[in-house]
């Protein structure tokens, strides 16, 4: 039958087109230990100190070693791990020699040879209670072929369809692999796996991606070569049909029955193809949970119960499912040994697979067993009736073939012992409602099995039409009355004794629902109470449960459900939604009964979006829709109304429609009014009693047909422009009014009291302005115009008639008496007469002041425009000489300029700012002093000061003006203060001495403080100083001890 040829696929590698995938091929890979265990009884009820016979829990395993070229050796030591007895080798009793040797019950071979000590090692164990033989365990060495050359065939696969890539491993001996980083694997997931028993790449659901050539990788890390298949290239089919969807078929399962040796680990495989992807669950039959130590891989395709356990042992299914179906798959897992009463009948059936078909033997404690009159022995299967003691022992099943063999090994105990309720007596307290059904067990450990009796106080129960004890000794007593109360005694016996165990039953009386939640009808945003009231037994402490749609609800996490009620359980529902309509179910629990109740709760809200929506027949100014209703939400719709949007809307508007209102029964209508040439979408809003509802999905976008334009230009004017021109002016039409493509505008005018016009065509859809040029045009000359608009689908209507001035003439005198005062060294006054209405053919609208220095030209002038008759400019420089002129200006432009008038500015202020500044402070007056300033010969003398203060540097400035150095600001007490000092002169004010801050006064301690700045200069005046003298500080502070004067001097630096 050969040896087991379990792939495991290690990884799978994608780079650009290449993808790799790996396998471990489990075939002769290691010779391992032979670990035997005895185990001392003291009980058989105790499996942790039951004694057994010998179990193998490691067998010798096939063994490859690598073959070194130069001798032909292998420089490891072989350890074969046995407790007891012998070893053979190609059928040989072994004789320890300097080749062989035993360490602490291991064999040991020294310097294993390819020649001498390649063969077939098995290993027999022996105790009181019989003899096993280990599995055959080849010593050979470790190969690896290649892959054969030979192209692999193209796979093609439509997208969505699954697929199936066969690695095919070439001849080997001890392969096995490890990941390589030499390039990235390709990770498996629900929709890829590689199954560790057959080795092959499965795709449940082929996508694009995985377009590409795929090769097997095998490594042999015995000899550390490797081999790489021919690739297989996967590419999509382009037949332009589509895969269909599929319900899942599960490609790779477990074993259905699956002997497992307890301690060991266990994996089973399942994997599917579908489409859509099938997820793979995991659960047991039993419906049981699974043990909290299994591992379920990232895919969901592997589960491994690691340390099997005889609790571990039942039915397992895989479900594979997607939206089309479901799959399963199922296997049951048992423990190899086997504790069986006597008298019972033995079945063990063993099963393997092989090419060629292999025959079956069965061993017992190490020896043929013999078919005979009570032993049946056919080949896999093995029976044995009536078991006795005699036929406890080690059983084990060897399958062979001309390729191997290989062992099964199972422990039989026949048990014999008398009816024990130590670990599982009758229940010692029932509790039952009147009226309702108890089930007593009675399941006593007996070998072979008891016969089981029931007794109430001292009188044994017969069976009758209320009490039933059936086959398994269970006690089955229905329609409870208070009189059944009472203590309940199970009997068991056998041929080894007998024994009993007593339980009491305890009548009470049942619950009952007296006030049950009743069907209400509720509207969104409502809220309702569901009544749940019980009476029953005092004594019990009944528990209120709710369930909604069959799920129980958690209040802890729903914000819209709360228990009220006290003793009572009801149900609050608050803010009703219209996902609240449902089955509510109040459930009451005691520890003798269970009792429900239900109501439907209904929930009328405004109506669900329509659904199905189509644009019909469509022309320049109406669209045919349909529709199908959405859901009503427990109201009857009652009207519906259409609402479309254009690029040119602000949103969705609400459009007329035929029928003006359309009836919740109706479900078509015609949009009307709409503008010609436009993309509409639609969508439609269904109304109930309750509210609006939601609107359904929008229309695709369409578009009207074309029309002849309906809108004439609106606010026609014109006016002004230069001398001969007339100026037409509107207002252009909006592209949602254009009605077609290749829009323009009509401009038509004539002289007022004329019956001919002229006409000109602006071919653009913007154009809001037309001016028509011609110098015979008097100024000022009446004309009615109108505008008119055309697209490729005709002209359209013209706007009213306007009458329209064309342009005035410029004015032809300048200003007179023109004069001027200087402000300061960079300001000047200058004022004008105002021109006279006759100089000019129309209304002056200003004047143009132009000013430049003395020898430049009057091209160089800069400009100020204003509308009265005089002008303020600012920006001069100081002592020197301007030329100023005016001119009047109308529509037509500006006319002559005055005779150029000659002013000088002033000298400049000083420069320098004031220094010496020195402050006191006290109460809620600063006292303030400076050095008087004195100007250079080219500045403007001191006049005065200006004294700028205020509280922050974003707050309100205050300015106080004096002819003094020095001078008190009254100012609140509890702020600070920012002050500065400039020297006011005819050129304007001087430099600032800088902002300084002032502290504020304390409100509990009077504070006097003094500082003194001494000729402060300040770097942004651009004075190469570099260290200011010291600043005095001093600080009195006022107690009723005394007064205290600290003195500090500061040096304070600026960089120029």
């Amino acid at each position: 039958m050969g040896v087991p040829t379990d792939c495991t696929l290690v990884g799978i590698q994608m780079e650009r087109r290449r993808i790799l995938w790996k396998m471990s091929l489990d075939f002769l890979y290691d010779l391992s230990v032979c670990t035997v265990n005895l185990k001392r009884r003291s009980s058989f009820h105790s499996e942790r100190n039951a004694r057994h016979g010998p179990v193998f829990t490691q067998e010798p395993s096939d063994s490859v070693f690598p073959l070194r070229s130069e001798d032909n050796k292998v420089n490891n030591h072989l350890c074969l791990c046995v407790r007891l007895y012998r070893w053979k080798v190609d059928g040989r009793y072994i004789d320890m020699d300097l080749n062989y040797n035993l360490v602490e019950g291991n064999l040991l071979i020294n310097h294993p040879h390819a020649t001498h000590h390649g063969g077939v090692y098995q290993c027999i164990a022996t105790n009181v209670f019989g003899t096993i033989v280990s599995r055959e365990a080849k010593v050979q060495f470790a190969y690896l072929q290649n892959f054969s050359r030979k192209s692999r065939n193209t796979v093609s696969v439509r997208e969505g369809q699954a697929v199936v890539l066969l690695c095919g491993p070439p001849p080997h001996n001890g392969g096995t692999t490890l990941l390589q980083q030499k390039k990235v694997f390709l990770l498996q997931d629900t929709r890829r796996f590689v199954s560790q028993r057959t080795g092959n790449l499965y795709i449940a659901k082929v996508e694009a991606s995985d377009v590409g050539n795929y090769t097997c990788v095998v490594r042999n890390m015995m000899t550390n070569a490797t081999a790489y298949s021919s690739p297989t290239p996967v590419e999509l089919r382009r037949d332009g049909e589509h895969a269909p969807l599929l319900a899942p078929l599960i490609e790779v399962q477990f074993p259905e029955s699956l002997h497992v040796t307890k301690g060991t680990s266990v994996k089973l495989e399942c994997f599917a193809l579908g489409n859509p992807v099938p997820s793979i669950t995991w659960r047991r039959t039993d419906g049981n949970p699974l043990p909290g130590k299994i591992k379920i891989n990232h895919s969901n395709g592997v589960l491994e119960i690691p340390y099997f356990r005889p609790e571990d042992a039942g039915v397992y299914e895989c479900v594979a499912e997607n939206s089309r179906g479901k799959n399963v798959a199922k296997g049951q897992l048992t423990l190899k040994d086997v504790h069986m009463a006597i008298e019972a009948n033995l079945q063990w059936e063993c099963k393997a697979s092989g090419k060629p078909k292999p025959v079956y033997r069965w061993l017992k404690n190490g020896e043929p067993l013999v078919p005979e009159d009570r032993i049946l022995v056919e080949g896999g299967r093995l029976a044995v009736p009536r078991i006795n003691l005699l036929d406890s022992g080690m059983y084990q099943c060897l399958a062979e073939n001309e390729h191997g063999a290989i062992y099964a090994s199972a422990e039989l105990k026949v048990v014999a012992s008398s009816p024990d309720f130590s670990s599982s007596p009758v229940k010692k307290s029932m509790l039952i409602q009147r009226g309702g059904e108890v089930i007593m067990e009675c399941r006593p450990h007996a070998s072979p099995r008891a016969s089981i009796s029931w007794r109430r106080g001292g009188e044994f129960l017969k069976d009758s039409t209320r009490r039933t004890i059936m086959g398994d000794g269970t006690l089955r007593i229905s329609n409870i009355s208070e009189s059944d109360g009472g203590r309940y005694t199970c009997v068991a016996r056998n041929p080894f004794g007998t024994s009993s165990s007593t339980g009491t039953l305890v009548v009470k009386e049942p619950t009952k629902i007296t006030v049950p939640p009743l069907s209400v009808d509720a509207t969104v945003g409502e809220s309702i109470v569901l009544p749940c009231e019980v009476s029953g037994d005092s004594s019990l402490d009944p528990t209120f449960k709710w369930f909604f749609n069959g799920k129980l609800i958690d209040f802890n996490r729903q914000d819209h459900f709360e228990m009220i009620g006290g003793s009572a359980g009801d149900l609050m529902v608050r803010n009703i939604q219209l996902k609240h309509s449902g089955k509510y179910v109040c459930m009451v629990h005691t520890v003798v009964d269970s009792v429900s109740a239900a109501a439907h709760l209904i929930v009328r809200g405004p109506p669900g979006a329509p659904e199905g929506l189509i644009v019909g027949e469509i022309t320049d100014s109406t669209a045919q829709l349909s529709w199908e209703s959405g859901p009503d939400n427990h109201s009857p719709v009652t009207t519906y109304s259409i609402q479309a949007r254009t690029p040119f809307s602000i949103g969705w508007q609400a459009v007329r429609t035929v029928p003006d209102s359309v009836p919740g029964q109706m479900f078509h209508a015609t949009v009307i009014d709409l503008n010609p040439w436009v993309d509409y979408e639609f969508r439609v809003v269904a109304s109930n009693n309750v509210g609006v509802g939601e609107p359904s999905m929008q229309s695709k976008q369409i578009r009207t047909k074309a029309a002849v334009p309906e809108v004439a230009p609106g606010n026609v004017s014109g006016g002004g422009g230069r001398r001969g021109e007339l100026v037409i002016q509107w207002e252009p039409i909006p592209e949602e009014l254009q009605s077609g493509e290749e829009f323009g505008y009509v401009v038509a005018f004539r002289p007022l009291g004329t019956s001919t016009w002229k006409q000109t065509v602006l071919a653009s859809p913007d154009a809001s302005r037309y001016t028509f040029r011609n110098d015979s045009v008097p100024p000022l000359s009446q004309f009615e115009v109108k505008v008119g608009v055309y697209n490729n689908k005709g002209e359209g209507p013209s706007s009213h008639v306007v009458v329209v001035y064309s342009a005035e003439e410029e004015p032809s005198e300048p200003p007179s008496r023109v004069w001027t005062r200087t402000l300061s060294a960079s300001e000047i006054e200058v004022y004008w007469e105002p021109i006279t209405q006759t100089a000019s053919s129309w209304k002056i609208i200003g004047y143009e002041v132009l000013c430049w220095e003395e020898g430049m030209q009057e091209s160089d002038a800069e400009m100020v425009r204003v509308t009265d008759t005089a002008a303020l400019l600012s920006g001069l420089k100081g002592s020197t000489v301007y030329l100023i002129s005016v001119r009047a200006q109308n529509s037509a432009g500006a006319g002559p300029s005055s005779p150029a008038v000659n002013v000088t500015t002033k000298k400049p202020p000083p420069s320098q700012p004031p220094g010496n500044i020195e402050w006191n402070l006290t109460n809620s007056k600063i006292f303030l002093s400076w050095e008087h300033v004195k100007a250079m010969g080219n500045e403007s003398e001191v006049t005065g000061y200006k004294v700028l203060y205020r509280q922050n540097w974003l707050g309100k400035t205050s300015v106080v003006e004096t002819n003094r150095t020095s001078m008190a600001l009254q100012v609140p007490s509890g702020e600070d203060y920012l002050i500065e000092i400039k020297a006011l002169s005819d050129g304007g004010d001087g430099s600032s001495s800088g902002p300084i801050r002032i502290p504020k006064m304390s409100s509990k301690r009077e504070l006097f403080l003094s500082f003194t700045i001494h000729r402060i200069h300040f770097w942004y005046n651009r004075f190469k100083v570099s260290r200011v003298p010291s600043t005095k500080f001093c600080l009195i502070t006022m107690n009723p001890t005394g007064t205290m004067c600290l003195l500090m001097s500061v040096f304070v630096f600026f960089r120029s």
